[in-house]
């Protein structure tokens, strides 16, 4: 770095921190308002980002009964559906959402499928780009299974036929009479649907089959974990009117706040976990189990209401019988319940502040010991550590259920994965560390979600990232109060950096049906993102308050991603619109360079300091490779005959003139006192000035975080504002003020705003360390007479011919 002397006033400075950093440059506005984007505000949503006085919301009261044959592996269900019309317009249909219908051969779900590419799927180099047989076997299977709703009758009052049209996986009910502002219409319905099995069809609900492979009947068992099994109304709201948008299998699921009163009959052996609260108790448990429960209630530690013996002495016999279980759940945007045999179940109380809930779980022996560790504890970890940062849990239970389902969300109740692996030789049961957390982190996520989107009631049809990426970002949260060291997998902008340098991705602001890369793009993202808002550009104190501002506004209503936005900037009192525009709306990265540095020292016209530094400055460049080899060697005249010898022998440019100290004091006689104060107070603290050019290589604008590190050693943090950018969005150049010379600068040295690059983050630069792997070259790969005449290990195997056929 060659330092420079700054030859005019401080006030020079400012005028070339702007235009050094915005010459020359087409503009392009990073900073500009999001009101081109954004719905216009009014009386129903306001600007604020609040709901307005105008504000209104539809809703359903479900009262349903569903018999469930295990045999058959099918359910029939029937009831009353009671649609209340609160908003100011008048209906003349409702629409109905038929969710299975995803599972018939003919869905858009099926047909619309492809695969990645020709070359992954038919010339795969790997056995991980290439065709498994799992996707075989779920094409054929899903050409096979008779899916999907069949609906027996939907009638209104009276038993009146109604008349209705499905479309795939949406039915439109016509009304004799057209529902008017503040009315309620009930509606009668009766369907039947076979239960997929989710190891072969996947998705969100399904069974899953024990002991396929034995040939005793007491071995085999099914486990049944059960949603989307009702036709379930559509919602309609003031941003969209009817969300009649065809479920494809990606876009979850937009549904309206009520009240359910629901009987299931099942197998008389099987346990229930369920949405709501049990109703009938002494009908279905055993006093046993009633008195467990009661003394889970103020528990300290999960409680036995099912052991693992009992449960393997369920197995041991197939009950004819049935038993009906009553629950009742209230204000729930709807409604999934698990039952099986199988089911070990524990429970624990937890209450705080207004929050009373019964955290439980249910999970066959196959799960365990993962699942009676860590389970139930998660589930009221998850409670404890959202509440903070959202609401208190308003619901009376809290249930995780283990089976085929990986991670699944639903009021009051989840269906999450992870098993611990058996050894099939020695039956010895351990759990890697990727499953313990995988099970601990799926919990917190899934359990989570009865905030968002459960009672944050956002449209997932719509928008995956409103519930995915704000739930993930406080998974995250929650994560790092779990234990030090956890090993998060999302929210941590390190590892959001592969994500943002690939390509083909969509912006987080894409319908859900349209994402791409979705665990990526709507989970990891968005909760990224909120986590860099978080911690580097509001701070802690500003964003919670307004994190949970968004909540308290938006508990049980329908926020879109404007009343997001706007709430975030009105309760934090900061313009954001620059970062939603960035991370929600496009597809930059953060990469941000250090392209340069110059020291400045300022002029202070003084000749016996300003010469004396010019000379220093000289005498510090390097010695010409000539004048290096010509010393000691080359006979000089000069030196042979002294007489040649003048004035300017004994003077070089750096000699001080009388006419240089005479126009000195004839500058600072010029000066204003005040000048001549600040002049001398500068010079006295020996302040370096230094020049640093950044370019934005990524495109994304991102507050800056320096490291500066001093000639003593020291090392300071300066974080400047994402605003810096205003002027020029792809190069600027700062200002940087030390009390001693500075000997190193690291933008983002904690790795916090995901800059793609790190590479071109410090100066001096660094050296990249990596490994090189050495492989032992292979001979004679290609042998065929070799392979040929290699011995079968199946016992039953014939010697090798010795000749050909």
């Amino acid at each position: 770095m060659k330092p420079i002397r700054l030859t005019s006033h401080l006030a020079v400075i400012a005028t070339l921190c702007i235009s050094l950093g915005a010459s020359g440059q087409q503009f392009d506005d990073k900073f500009r308002q999001l009101d081109e984007l954004l719905p216009t505000p009014g009386s129903v949503r306001t600007a604020s980002g609040a709901p307005g006085h105008a504000y209104w919301q539809q809703r359903a009261d479900y009262k349903l009964r569903a018999s469930l044959d295990e045999a058959a592996r099918s359910i029939t269900g029937a009831g009353a559906i009671t649609y209340h019309n609160q908003s100011p317009d008048t209906l003349s249909y409702l629409w109905v959402q038929l969710d299975q219908n995803m599972f018939r051969a003919d869905s858009d779900n099926r047909s619309t499928a492809t695969v990645p590419s020709r070359e992954a799927w038919a010339k795969a180099k790997t056995e991980a780009d290439g065709l498994k047989f799992e996707q075989l076997r779920f094409t054929m299977a899903s050409r096979s299974f008779d899916g999907g709703f069949k609906i027996d009758a939907v009638s209104g009052a009276g038993g009146r036929p109604l008349k209705y049209v499905i479309n795939k996986t949406m039915m439109r009910i016509d009304l004799p009479q057209p529902m008017q502002p503040n009315t309620s219409f009930t509606f009668n319905l009766a369907w039947h649907f076979n239960i997929p099995e989710v190891n072969v069809l996947g998705r969100r609900s399904g069974y899953e089959a024990f002991g396929e492979e034995s040939s005793k009947a007491t071995d085999k068992h099914d486990l049944f974990e059960v949603a989307q099994w009702f036709p379930r109304m559509a919602a309609y709201y003031d941003a969209t009117g009817w969300q009649n948008k065809q479920y494809l299998g990606d876009g979850e699921f937009t549904l309206e706040f009520g009240d359910y009163d629901v009987e299931l009959t099942v197998p008389a052996d099987h346990i229930v976990a369920s949405t709501g609260v049990l109703q009938n108790p002494d009908a279905v448990l055993t006093a046993t189990q009633r008195e467990r429960l009661r003394q889970a209630r103020t528990s300290s530690t999960p409680v036995l209401i099912v052991t693992q013996l009992e449960a393997e002495a369920a197995e041991q016999s197939r009950s004819s019988a049935t038993r009906t279980w009553h629950f009742k759940a209230a204000n729930v945007r709807d409604f999934a319940w698990a039952s099986s045999r199988k089911f070990i179940w524990d429970a624990q109380g937890y209450k705080k502040d207004s929050t009373d809930v019964m955290a439980m779980s249910y999970y066959p022996k196959e799960a365990n010991p993962l699942w009676g560790k860590y389970s139930t504890q998660a589930v009221i970890h998850t409670i404890d550590q959202y509440n903070k940062y959202a609401f208190d849990y308003p619901y009376p239970v809290a249930i995780s259920v283990n089976g085929p389902v990986g991670g699944m969300e639903y009021p009051m109740l989840s269906f999450n994965g992870q098993r611990p692996t058996k050894d099939k030789k020695t039956g010895e049961l351990t759990y890697s560390k990727r499953a313990k957390y995988g099970l601990i982190g799926v919990i917190i996520h899934e359990v989570g979600h009865n905030y968002y989107p459960m009672i944050i009631n956002s449209d997932e049809r719509q928008w995956t990232w409103m519930d995915e990426g704000l739930n993930s970002f406080v998974q995250y949260l929650a994560e790092q109060a779990w234990e030090d060291g956890y090993p998060v997998v999302r929210g941590e902008p390190r590892n959001i950096v592969d994500y943002m340098r690939s390509k083909n991705q969509v912006p987080v602001m894409t319908n859900s049906e349209s994402v791409t890369q979705r665990g990526s793009n709507a989970y990891a993202k968005p909760a990224t993102a909120l986590n860099i808002l978080r911690e580097t550009v509001l701070g802690r104190e500003l964003f919670d308050f307004a994190f949970r501002e968004y909540a308290r506004r938006w508990k049980f209503k329908r926020p879109t991603p404007a009343d997001f936005f706007r709430t975030m900037e009105d309760a934090s009192g900061t313009d954001l619109d620059w970062f939603w525009r960035g991370w929600f709306y496009a597809t930059d990265a953060v990469d941000v360079s250090i392209d340069g540095i110059t020291e400045y020292g300022v002029n202070s016209k003084n000749p016996e300091i300003e010469k004396a530094w010019k000379k220093a400055q000289k005498d510090a460049e390097p010695v010409s490779i000539t004048d290096q080899r010509n010393k000691g060697t080359l006979a000089r005249r000069l030196d042979a005959h002294p007489e040649l010898k003048d004035f300017y022998n004994e003077h070089d440019d750096f000699t001080v003139t009388n006419k240089d100290r005479n126009s000195f004091n004839e500058s600072v006689d010029k000066l204003e006192p005040w000048e001549k104060a600040l002049l001398d107070q500068w010079q006295g603290r020996g302040k370096h000035l230094y020049l640093v050019d950044f370019s934005n290589l990524g495109g994304l604008v991102t507050p800056l975080v320096l490291e500066i590190e001093l000639a003593s050693g020291k090392k300071y943090i300066e974080r400047i504002p994402a605003e810096v950018w205003r002027y020029s969005s792809k190069k600027i150049t700062k200002l940087i003020v030390t009390d001693e010379p500075m000997v190193g600068l690291v933008q983002d040295p904690f790795w916090e705003t995901a800059d793609t690059d790190v590479s071109n983050n410090a100066w001096p630069r660094k050296i990249a360390r990596s490994r090189v792997e050495l492989f032992k070259e292979e001979r004679g790969g290609n042998d065929l007479m070799r392979d040929f005449n290699t011995r079968l290990k199946a016992k039953d195997a014939k010697p090798a011919a010795t000749e050909a056929p």
